[in-house]
């Protein structure tokens, strides 16, 4: 009986040491919880109030869990700011170093909207040189030329024989000998008007003898097209010999989309780049917009005027444009920066909250280096504030890249 008392005495004496001890432990795991959660990291400064990351703007005075998610407050730290600042970020250095942060300041500023499109070189329709025959005869010989040739200015072409003009030069001479100078003035203008140039009709006066075969030459510098001219051939007044393509100044006809048929116009600055050089941009300027609109492709066709001195350009070849257009004021961020993945909180209520505002551009660096900021183009809001919402920071960042913005105030 004695035995059973104390076993029993000894086991409540247990089982109060283990009530006790739970109990202090439940005490002191709930006092010290809010404490934890209200813990400032080292450096972080005093803590200002504790918000929902996806309701920014409800502010609570103690932490806890958010009444519109079921997730836990955040604290907003002093760092050096009010309580009524706009929202801001701040990033580990070493998270920043890791994840190749960059900070740019987005401004106002002066941005020409461009244009880039397709087109091909074709020969300038303007500068073509069409060789014909001013008299019937036939064609004595000719020259080695074939379509397709490059020639110079005065290259010949064919030697023609033209009876008609042999007759002519022969009236002539007779009617010089006579020694008076209106009928030798009315022979001479004949001559020109059948055709002779003057300097064949010189020579005539400084040989005495007619000279009925005639050298034909192309009289400007590029490409034969068309040659007609065979040895042997009878030639009738009129007739086609050859036809010269210059190229002194090339055509490059660009497909510009109809949507964008409103940014181009007559006068245009024009800068094209070929396969076949490059690095090498070359200068132009439009001066002519045809009135057809393709109906397969739904492009209208741009005519710009290159020069081609060195004669490289050669009709056929591909080669993309870029139409230039007037500088306008717009607002600048880096190319980065238009692609937001992960957005903080912020109210732009006017233009002006626009200037100013930091741009943190987050990507994710593995073998490549990131890409060199460029400016693009962004319309500010005119009248209704935008918001832009963050995800919770314990999200899962993508492997691309993601984008945080910032307001600043500014005038």
């Amino acid at each position: 009986m004695t035995l059973d008392k104390s076993a029993l005495r000894w086991g409540a004496s247990i089982l109060a040491v283990a009530l006790l001890a739970g109990g202090t432990g439940y005490w002191a795991g709930h006092r010290q919880a809010p404490q934890s959660e209200a813990t400032t990291p080292a450096g972080a400064g005093k803590v200002l109030y504790w918000y929902d990351p996806m309701f920014p703007n409800q502010k609570f005075d103690k932490p806890g869990k958010s009444p519109f998610m079921d997730m836990q407050l955040v604290p907003r730290y002093a760092d050096g700011g009010s309580a009524g600042a706009a929202p801001t970020v701040a990033v580990d250095p070493a998270a920043r170093q890791s994840l190749g942060l960059r900070v740019v300041a987005a401004k106002m500023g002066s941005l020409a909207s461009a244009l880039e499109v397709t087109g091909t070189i074709d020969f300038n329709q303007r500068d073509v040189a069409v060789i014909q025959a001013r008299s019937g005869g036939f064609v004595s010989r000719v020259y080695a030329r074939a379509p397709g040739d490059v020639v110079r200015a005065g290259a010949p072409i064919a030697d023609l024989l033209l009876p008609e003009w042999g007759g002519a030069q022969t009236e002539y001479l007779s009617v010089r000998r006579l020694g008076k100078p209106d009928l030798t003035a009315a022979a001479r203008q004949r001559l020109r008007l059948m055709g002779m140039s003057d300097g064949l009709i010189a020579s005539v006066e400084r040989s005495g003898r007619p000279n009925g075969v005639v050298t034909i030459t192309t009289p400007i510098s590029g490409t034969i097209q068309t040659l007609d001219a065979r040895a042997g051939v009878t030639l009738a007044m009129g007739q086609t010999l050859a036809q010269v393509s210059g190229l002194g100044t090339v055509w490059l006809n660009a497909a510009v989309p109809e949507a964008r048929a409103g940014d181009v116009r007559v006068g245009q600055n024009a800068s094209a780049t070929l396969a076949s050089f490059p690095g090498e941009r070359f200068a132009g300027r439009v001066i002519a917009i045809l009135p057809t609109t393709q109906a397969d492709s739904r492009t209208l066709t741009v005519r710009i005027a290159l020069p081609n001195r060195d004669g490289r350009l050669r009709p056929g070849m591909f080669a993309t444009v870029a139409l230039g257009g007037d500088a306008k004021p717009a607002l600048l961020v880096p190319s980065e920066a238009v692609k937001p993945r992960i957005v903080m909180s912020c109210n732009i209520r006017s233009r002006s909250e626009w200037v100013g505002a930091a741009v943190v551009i987050v990507s994710m660096v593995s073998s490549s280096p990131l890409k060199e900021l460029h400016r693009r183009r962004a319309t500010p809001p005119r009248r209704k504030p935008h918001k832009y919402y963050a995800t919770s920071p314990q999200a899962t960042l993508p492997r691309s890249g993601f984008v945080l913005w910032s307001a600043a105030d500014s005038t």
